[in-house]
Parts: C-alpha cells; sequence; structure tokens
C-alpha cells in the first residue's frame, strides 16, 4: 500500500478514536450514575461534542483530511474533494476506529456503569436514539442535518481561515448542528459516531446493558449517507451558478 494511503488511513482511524473516546464520555459523564458531570444536561453534551470535533482534528490533521466521518467522506467524494478509492478504506477504519474509542469509553467509567441500572442510559453512552420514534422523520432530521454539515463543511474550503483555526470554526458548525437540530435524534450525522460504539456495546461484557436497538440502528447510518450526498450535489450547483 503506497504510504501516503497509509498516513491517511492511520490518521482518520486514531481520529476517530480520539472522536468517540472525547465524545461519547461527554455523554458517559452526563447519564452515569455517580460522575462528578451527572444530568448535567444538553448544552454540556454538545458543547463537549463541539470540542471534542475540534481536538481530534488538531490531533490527526497533520496525517489525514481529518474527516472521522464516512458521511463526510461520500461528501467530499461527490464534490471531487477526494478520490472515489479512498472512500471504503476511509469508511472502514473510521468505524474500526468508532469502535475502539467506544471500548475506551467503557474502561474508562467501568465503575460507573455498575451503578447504572438504566438501559437506555447505557445505551446512550455508545449510540444514539431518537426522542420521538418516528422512523420516517427520524431519517429526515439525520438525512437535513448531516446534508447541511457537508455542505458547510465543503463551503469553508471555498474561503480563508486564519492558520490554524479551521478544527475551531469546524467545531463551532458542530455545536451548532448539535444545539439546534440534534434535539431530534441526537444528531449522530455519522455512522462511525453511532455503528462503531453500537457494535461495541452489542460486544462487550458491559455492566446492566439491555438490547442495542438494532431496529433503529439503520437511520444514524442511511440518514447521514444520503444527506452527505444532498449536501455534496448541493454545493456542485451553488458553486457552478457561482
Amino acid at each position: 500500500m503506497d504510504t501516503t494511503i497509509l498516513q491517511q488511513l492511520t490518521g482518520e482511524f486514531f481520529g476517530t478514536v480520539i472522536l468517540i473516546y472525547i465524545g461519547n464520555s461527554v455523554v458517559a459523564g452526563n447519564v452515569l450514575n455517580k460522575t462528578k458531570s451527572f444530568n448535567t444536561g444538553w448544552l454540556h453534551i454538545t458543547l463537549g461534542w463541539g470540542l471534542a470535533v475540534t481536538m481530534a482534528i488538531y490531533s490527526v490533521g497533520w496525517l489525514s483530511p481529518a474527516h472521522l466521518n464516512p458521511a463526510v467522506t461520500l461528501g467530499m467524494a461527490v464534490a471531487g474533494q477526494i478520490e472515489w478509492i479512498l472512500v471504503i478504506p476511509y469508511i472502514v477504519v473510521q468505524i474500526l476506529g468508532g469502535f475502539l474509542g467506544a471500548v475506551l469509553v467503557w474502561i474508562h467509567y467501568y465503575p460507573h456503569f455498575k451503578e447504572t441500572e438504566n438501559e437506555e442510559a447505557i445505551l446512550s453512552v455508545f449510540s444514539t436514539a431518537p426522542a420521538i420514534s418516528r422512523k420516517r422523520w427520524n431519517l429526515i432530521s439525520e438525512t437535513f442535518a448531516t446534508g447541511f454539515l457537508v455542505y458547510a463543511l465543503l463551503a469553508f474550503t471555498q474561503g480563508e481561515f486564519t492558520e490554524g483555526l479551521n478544527p475551531v470554526i469546524v467545531g463551532l458548525l458542530i455545536l451548532t448542528i448539535g444545539l439546534s437540530l440534534g434535539g431530534t435524534t441526537g444528531y449522530a450525522i455519522n455512522p462511525a459516531r453511532d455503528l462503531g460504539p453500537r457494535i461495541a456495546h452489542q460486544l462487550m461484557p458491559i455492566a446492566n446493558k439491555g438490547q442495542s436497538n438494532w431496529e433503529y440502528s439503520w437511520i444514524p447510518v442511511l440518514g447521514p449517507f444520503i444527506g452527505s450526498i444532498i449536501g455534496g450535489i448541493g454545493f456542485l450547483i451553488v458553486t457552478s451558478i457561482g
């Protein structure tokens, strides 16, 4: 394998590990019993996820484009920003990174899982669930939010930020999406963020866990992929007009 491609895959893998370790940990701190940050709320979670994205990008941005998200990778390919041959390898390592990141969260908060009997709360550490279960509308929420994410990321490539500031801007974008659009489904907007940790939830001997809710699992995968295509095509349309 070309060393440049290997470097990029390494960046995407470890970047996603960092993303999930930090991001899912802020959820764990909110919902697991006897943590110092228990029940601190949605604002804490959305701020934590925005910072998780920023820190993950800073950590591996020198190795890869730091997509850390299969939907972003697909959207970038649709818009011609990366080669199609990289899409599948990127997605595979991102999902594997999501799995490992979730394992680290489990280890980090191990005693607190034993203190928590709420199966839904435990699952929420690993994967998303809708506030109101209406699959059609849940799918629309994930599609629209990811479409906006991908379009915005592509639009950012058309301007110039102060050197080194881009990860902060992307983190603010994630914070914006979480605060404004995340209340319906928990804003997965990233198949690796949901699928990798959901597999970890299924496989690991987590204390007091219940079912992994595979009935819902396709929505935070398919919705972001559809949204990424829409966002990529939308960007191409806007730039062709401009």
